[in-house]
């Protein structure tokens, strides 16, 4: 059984469960999953796990991602993005158009725009949109959403780590092009809601691109037509690249792969938090964590070579 993590370019219009089905069946397996949901009009890195590259998906999505975007002002719609239908127009302030021209010209943020960078890099909390997978009584949101029902989901804690404003292109249809990294749980879709809002008028995305997820980005990604030729990062690669690591001694190695815990004295200057435990001849064994008391407890274990 081939494992290990796939890094695909996805394209404008497949859901994240459309590139998965696809992946299953050019790799020919059912175990295939990916690390973090992409919108249908979003493009960009979507990271796969194949085999035991599954068991690895848990720590890769919790793992920061970083997105280009292009933010429509004056008109929004039912779904924050393109795809929706228009539900609302308001004039962009003439204050706002008139420091959207020195950003074209100068390349500098007027205080309004300033003011709003500002107040999205100090958010710790975000509304998600109302079409989203968040499940609500069992039903994902987005479905309540498409048969006009009122879906109120509550704000959800956000971390975001840069914001920049890039470009602009004025005229009747202002735009903002964006670049922002975020943690896990944080949705474009919503920073140009609330961007908007905070620059007195309404928005919407009419691009969204992943340039990286957590350690991969666009540079790696593999277009959807070159699946059948799909390489694959393996397990201890990826997990190294994705978390701390340790070597075991084989003594260790052999424990850790019967879920036994780890002695502190063999755990290194880890600190606490998933790390990958590898054997000496570089093999992932587990993913591992230190407890309390400071010995490694196995969350994950993975199967020889």
């Amino acid at each position: 059984m081939v494992s290990g993590i796939a890094i695909v370019d996805k394209p404008r219009g497949m859901t994240s469960h459309d590139v998965v089905g696809r992946a299953r069946r050019a790799l020919r397996t059912r175990e295939i999953g990916h690390a973090g949901t992409l919108d249908p009009m979003a493009t960009g890195v979507l990271v796969l796990g194949v085999g035991e590259g599954t068991k690895l998906l848990t720590f890769l999505t919790a793992a920061d991602k970083a997105y280009e975007a292009t933010l429509a002002l004056g008109t929004s719609t039912d779904s924050l993005d393109a795809d929706g239908a228009t539900d609302a127009t308001v004039p962009v302030p003439p204050e706002v158009l008139a420091e959207l021209e020195i950003l074209s010209r100068e390349g500098r943020l007027g205080p309004r725009l300033l003011e709003a960078v500002r107040a999205e890099l100090g958010r710790t909390s975000q509304v998600p949109p109302s079409y989203s997978a968040i499940h609500v009584d069992g039903e994902r949101a987005h479905t309540l959403a498409r048969r006009g029902e009122l879906v109120a989901l509550p704000a959800r804690p956000v971390t975001v780590h840069t914001l920049e404003v890039v470009s602009d292109a004025g005229g009747e249809h202002p735009t903002l092009s964006l670049r922002v990294c975020a943690d896990k749980g944080y949705y474009v879709r919503s920073l140009a809601r609330d961007l908007a809002l905070t620059l007195g008028t309404v928005g919407h995305l009419t691009s969204l691109r992943r340039t990286r997820s957590g350690c991969f980005d666009a540079n790696e990604a593999v277009p959807l037509a070159d699946l059948a030729n799909l390489p694959l990062v393996p397990l201890a690669e990826a997990a190294r690249r994705a978390l701390p690591s340790v070597v075991l001694d084989d003594a260790r190695a052999r424990d850790a792969r019967h879920g036994k815990r780890i002695a502190p004295e063999h755990l290194g200057a880890l600190a606490k938090g998933p790390a990958a435990w590898l054997d000496l001849e570089g093999a992932l064994v587990a993913v591992g964590e230190r407890t309390e008391d400071g010995e490694g407890k196995v969350l994950r274990g993975f199967g020889p070579r």
